[in-house]
């Protein structure tokens, strides 16, 4: 099975420092967004994201999936490499490591990916 692709959060956090041009995805739970989201990040849950396939293969940029842990944002990057959608990142530890290495969250996402 091929390696999907992944970046750490020092990475990302220097990504955005540096404004590159990429999207942020956040697909836990609504419960779980309560809890803080990274910076500048979209919310799509992980259940609608088949759903939401046309968001993935319309962007022109990166997007950098996270989870709690990184556990399901890995699962949705292999899966949507499966569909042939090659433009997505899985961030290594996820919002856990995110927030115990000091990055700051905001308290809600910048905007919910919906598309039905």
């Amino acid at each position: 099975m091929p390696r999907i692709k992944e970046i750490s959060v020092s990475d990302l956090h220097r990504m955005l420092l540096n404004q590159d041009h990429f999207e942020l995805l956040d697909i836990r739970t609504p419960a779980e967004l309560e809890r803080g989201v990274l910076p500048d990040a979209k919310a799509l849950a992980m259940h609608l994201i088949p759903l939401n396939l046309n968001h993935f293969t319309e962007s022109s940029n990166q997007i950098v999936i996270y989870c709690r842990t990184g556990s399901r944002s890995a699962q949705v990057c292999r899966f949507l490499n499966q569909q042939g959608i090659n433009n997505v990142i899985s961030l290594r530890g996820g919002v856990v490591r995110w927030g115990s290495e000091g990055y700051p969250l905001d308290p809600e996402p910048a905007g919910v990916i919906d598309g039905n």
